[in-house]
């Protein structure tokens, strides 16, 4: 028979259960409104250059994505995976199916079969545009579930609506940045909440989700090396501090395992997965966690005194087998230069690398590292939370929380080595910020709670209880005190960070695409420059289409992509020699530049110059990286020729090997017919700030063709050899009449 007692306390404690879930469904259902009005912010605050512009391709590499998605939403994936482009590295051409991580293409081309097939009549381009704001959606309820294994929904909520609009990340994902990292950094934070995940559940069923989500990320982008690294770092570092549990074996075995195997299956990638030093991390930890596995195993079978005996051969066998893959591993790798890195894998390891042996990766803007000033515009005040949110992560350390500290001090070093890389750091400081920010309201709200208890306690009559273990709690003051503190600061990041730096750099700093380019006139007016474009339309309708065009590297992929015109490089930059060619065409004098130009067949040479207009990313400005580019393959190209006295020089005391190169002389022709400011001389360079040193020359070898409107862009053609005798040109009359009045479609042309 039920005694009084718990015939009192038996309804009240259902009722106390019933109101425990009836709050945490609540709970779960304002979480889910909050998550998807995260989802509208992250796409929201990326649109920007859409409303301001229009629904166009952004930079260079994307032009290249979007031409390449066009191809196999057209003609399928079979003649994708086998499309050879001989319209790019010409006369080399390149595969283009064995060549690219195919995630970014797959995905959008999958996204736009799906919503044509719902009868929504979307362009490739459309979807291109929009893809990187809605996998932005999809990074920040991955950084919600990432988070929420580590330190619980209230953090996971606060990391997510973070990573919606930090600058670092809004910087490659707003409308029109359709670059790999669009749906890499999903992929790349989707995988760790899924290790996370088997981690913390041992569930097999993950782990296989977990290689999987590897998979994508693989054929997405190249950072997935640094998946395969960090996670066996982090069971290497569990192993050592004496963490180790059948959970880590299955989060690590089956992600090697299987995700190695399907990782091979990515052309670009294939034999790399097992042959290259990026991927050797993960094996020898693959093999020590087995050792490890083993020992544990033999201890719960055998007696402690067998135990020792059996640990001692199976540590020596381990040993011995690790040995012998490292010295297989040093054997394959030996025969490399590289030991088996990559140039970007050693420029990580090695910061000063690319700048002594691979110009051309030291030559990308984005590849420089990172001034302190970029940490705060890029991460704005989580550089101040981000500390709070380690020491979080100790109290307690799980195994989780040890992940995630990793995870910062890994991509905080990355990043200070490489400015492109604060992308991957953008994820890591949003989690730890949301942590310290969620345990911070835990720890004060907690506090107020207990003294709330302590109250109640003293009116009711004091009854013996078991010792509690007693958690941190502050003074009531203090943490009403620091409660409002904080949501000052939530107010501040709000009002100031979102309403004005985020939005800022969202509308201003980051969606400007460098094919339209804008400024302010002193009195309020908008001027916009739509060079590019034009150069490009001239080009698609005055050339014919067999036609080569020879430019820097940097305007290869939006040639081919929007011009339809064969190039000889473009920022693939997978040949230095070819690259190196251009550049040395670009630094010799008229003539000899003429000869290298004619014997790749190229037709066509365009420049761009910024002289006019003050735009500051123009060939002069790269002319440096070309000569020491071109001068790292042929010898007789020598950098401090094209110095005066250490300095780079235009200007009349420029060295004559720098005012007689192709590249000046494209650049600064008919300087005297420049338009000019009311306060600027003729020949006036508004970039340098100077006026130039060489004046009122003629080409002989190259004419000009097409200028565009504010002279950002210029196009010569090469003069026919015809027409040339032992390097001089010779003309009839009426032959220079016509060349000199008409272009190549017999229209008049209007530069002469």
């Amino acid at each position: 028979m039920a005694s009084p007692e718990s015939a009192v306390n038996g309804p009240t404690m259902t009722a106390g259960a019933a109101s425990k879930s009836l709050r945490n469904a609540f709970g779960g259902v304002i979480a889910f409104i909050i998550l998807v009005l995260i989802g509208v912010l992250a796409f929201s605050i990326r649109l920007f250059s859409v409303i301001k512009y229009e629904s166009v391709i952004h930079e260079f590499d994307p032009y290249f994505n979007y031409r390449v998605t066009q191809f196999l939403s057209k003609n399928g994936i079979y003649d994708f995976w086998n499309w050879f482009d001989d319209r790019t590295w010409y006369p080399l051409g390149r595969v283009i199916g064995g060549t690219v991580y195919p995630g970014l293409t797959l995905t959008a081309g999958t996204i736009w079969k799906v919503v044509n097939s719902l009868n929504i009549p979307l362009s490739v381009e459309t979807v291109c545009v929009f893809t990187a704001p809605i996998f932005s959606a999809f990074a920040s309820w991955a950084a919600y579930l990432l988070t929420k294994e580590v330190k619980g929904p209230g953090a996971g909520l606060t990391a997510a609506a973070l990573l919606a609009m930090v600058p670092s990340y809004i910087s490659r994902s707003v409308a029109g940045s359709y670059d790999n990292e669009a749906v890499a950094i999903f992929a790349l934070v989707f995988t760790f909440y899924l290790y996370i995940k088997t981690l913390n559940t041992g569930s097999l069923f993950y782990a296989t989700l977990n290689a999987l989500a590897y998979f994508y990320m693989v054929c997405s982008w190249g950072g997935y090396t640094f998946i395969i690294n960090l996670i066996p770092m982090h069971v290497l570092l569990c192993i050592v501090t004496g963490r180790y549990s059948s959970r880590l074996y299955i989060a690590y075995a089956p992600l090697v395992v299987l995700g190695t195997l399907l990782a091979s299956l990515v052309p670009v990638v294939g034999f790399n997965a097992v042959l290259t030093s990026e991927h050797f991390a993960s094996f020898l930890v693959f093999i020590i966690i087995h050792v490890v596995a083993l020992a544990y195993y033999i201890k719960g079978i055998l007696s402690p005194k067998m135990f020792k005996v059996a640990v001692t051969l199976v540590v020596s066998v381990g040993l011995a087998v690790c040995c012998a893959v490292i010295a297989i591993l040093i054997a394959v790798v030996a025969s490399s230069p590289t030991k088996g890195w990559s140039g970007r894998s050693l420029t990580l390891l090695d910061p000063t690398y690319a700048s002594k042996y691979i110009p051309i990766i030291a030559s990308v803007s984005e590849h420089q590292p990172p001034t302190w000033p970029s940490y705060f515009m890029d991460i704005n005040v989580l550089a101040f939370l981000v500390p709070a949110g380690i020491i979080a992560c100790f109290m307690p350390l799980t195994d989780s929380s040890s992940f995630v500290i990793l995870y910062i001090v890994t991509s905080v070093y990355f990043s200070g080595v490489m400015v492109r890389l604060m992308l991957v750091l953008a994820p890591a400081a949003c989690i730890l910020s949301g942590i310290a920010l969620s345990e911070a309201f835990n720890v004060l709200t907690r506090s107020i709670k207990n003294r709330k208890k302590e109250k109640e306690n003293v009116e009711k009559k004091p009854t013996p209880s078991k010792t509690e273990k007693r958690l941190l709690v502050l003074p009531l003051e203090a943490s009403v005190i620091a409660v409002l503190l904080l949501v000052l600061l939530g107010a501040f990041y709000v009002v100031f960070s979102v309403q004005v730096h985020c939005v800022w750099a969202a509308a201003e700093a980051y969606s400007a695409p460098s094919i339209v380019l804008t400024s302010h006139s002193n009195d309020g007016g908008l001027h916009v420059f739509d060079d590019f474009r034009e150069a490009y339309s001239w080009l698609s309708h005055n050339t014919d289409v067999d036609d080569k065009v020879a430019s820097w590297w940097d305007y290869g992929y939006q040639t081919t992509a929007m011009a339809n015109r064969t190039v000889l490089v473009d920022n693939n930059t997978w040949n230095n020699t070819h690259i190196a060619t251009v550049g040395t065409a670009m630094s010799s004098p008229e003539k000899q530049a003429w000869e290298i130009f004619h014997s790749l067949d190229v037709k066509y040479v365009l420049v761009v110059f910024g002289g006019v207009v003050g735009y500051p990313s123009d060939d002069i400005n790269k002319f440096l990286w070309m000569v020491r580019i071109g001068g790292g393959v042929f010898p007789h190209i020598k950098e401090p020729d094209y110095l005066r006295d250490g300095q780079y020089r235009i200007d009349a005391q420029a060295t004559p090997t720098m005012l007689n190169c192709l590249m000046y002389k494209l650049s600064y022709f008919r300087s005297d017919f420049i338009p000019i400011h009311k306060t600027d001389g003729k020949g006036f360079d508004r970039v340098r700030r100077t006026e130039i040193g060489k004046k009122h020359f003629k080409l002989t070898h190259f004419e000009e063709v097409f200028t565009t409107h504010h002279w950002m862009v210029r196009i010569y053609k090469l003069k026919p050899q015809r027409n040339r005798i032992r390097g001089k040109t010779k003309k009839s009359k009426s032959s220079r009449s016509v060349s000199s009045k008409r272009d190549v479609r017999g229209k008049r042309n209007p530069w002469h």
